[in-house]
């Protein structure tokens, strides 16, 4: 950029400002969090407010109260997280598998009352968990899948199902039909043009709703309450952590068990950033 074209010093010192305050206040807090959750929990009672702790007084104890059983005298943490994985896991493969075929059909099968059909599949989504939570379980609950890790899975791709197939149903529209018919004029029946042609085109696309499916079913609390709430062995991550807020519950250990929920999620969006991005960027072209 030439020196003409720069913005005035003024500007420019705001934009620094400006930029400055929007970290301090975003990562301030995760940052005081995760020093505290390093601190003994004695000399956080003593002096709240020393965010530069030496590192003879480091103590990491914390994340492992939180991490071990309650029969080792820990918080069951590690278990709860386990069950949060498998149901995540799950629930991405099984939303993926159904919403990729929903998605294609949404995108190009061309009936009468397309719109209202993709209209109605799009406002299931949009209705409040709430909402759809009894009328879940009193149907689960009559074929006896509540208080397992099976009923909590069917509800969680029941219920993320419509989100994806609106998700990926965009990234096949803005993909050029004239690929596909290439690939039919050379042979492929249509589950094979869909898998070598399609699916590698729309990767992207495919890997971003799915980072979004596992941070739904990862972070998803209302279900998970109302199915497992008296199977404490197989809570799920939100509802351990839901358990550490009480009061005789060191917050040392409330923030290491808040960092140790968080890690995977950010974990999983540093690796698939680039898809993540890619793919949303692709689904906003047209």
């Amino acid at each position: 950029m030439s020196k003409a074209m720069r913005a005035p010093l003024p500007e420019r010192t705001l934009r620094v400002v400006v930029i400055v305050v929007a970290l301090v206040l975003a990562l301030g807090p995760v940052l005081y969090g995760m020093v505290l959750a390093i601190r003994p929990f004695s000399a956080v009672l003593n002096a709240p407010l020393d965010l530069f702790p030496s590192p003879s007084e480091w103590d990491f104890s914390a994340f492992g109260t939180a991490i071990r059983d309650e029969a080792d005298g820990g918080f069951g943490l590690g278990r709860f997280i386990r069950n949060s994985l498998l149901l995540a896991l799950g629930t991405v493969v099984a939303s993926l598998a159904v919403s990729v075929l929903g998605a294609y059909a949404a995108a190009r099968l061309r009936y009468k009352g397309r719109g209202v059909v993709n209209g109605i599949i799009l406002s299931v989504y949009l209705l409040p968990g709430i909402v759809l939570a009894v009328p879940l379980f009193v149907m689960l609950s009559r074929v006896g899948l509540t208080g397992n890790l099976a009923g909590l899975l069917i509800v969680y791709v029941s219920t993320t199902v419509p989100v994806a197939i609106y998700m990926v149903r965009n990234y096949f529209i803005a993909l050029p039909e004239s690929v596909e018919e290439a690939a039919i004029i050379d042979g492929c029946s249509l589950p094979v043009m869909l898998w070598r042609v399609v699916l590698p085109i729309a990767a992207p696309g495919v890997a971003a709703t799915a980072i979004y499916v596992f941070m739904i079913a990862w972070n998803e609390y209302l279900f998970a309450l109302l199915f497992l709430v008296q199977k404490r062995e197989l809570w799920t991550a939100p509802l351990g952590l839901s358990q550490l807020t009480e009061i005789s519950v060191p917050v040392t250990v409330l923030l290491a068990g808040s960092i140790i929920v968080t890690v995977p999620v950010v974990v999983l969006f540093f690796i698939f950033q680039r898809f993540l991005v890619s793919g949303l960027t692709t689904g906003a072209e047209k």
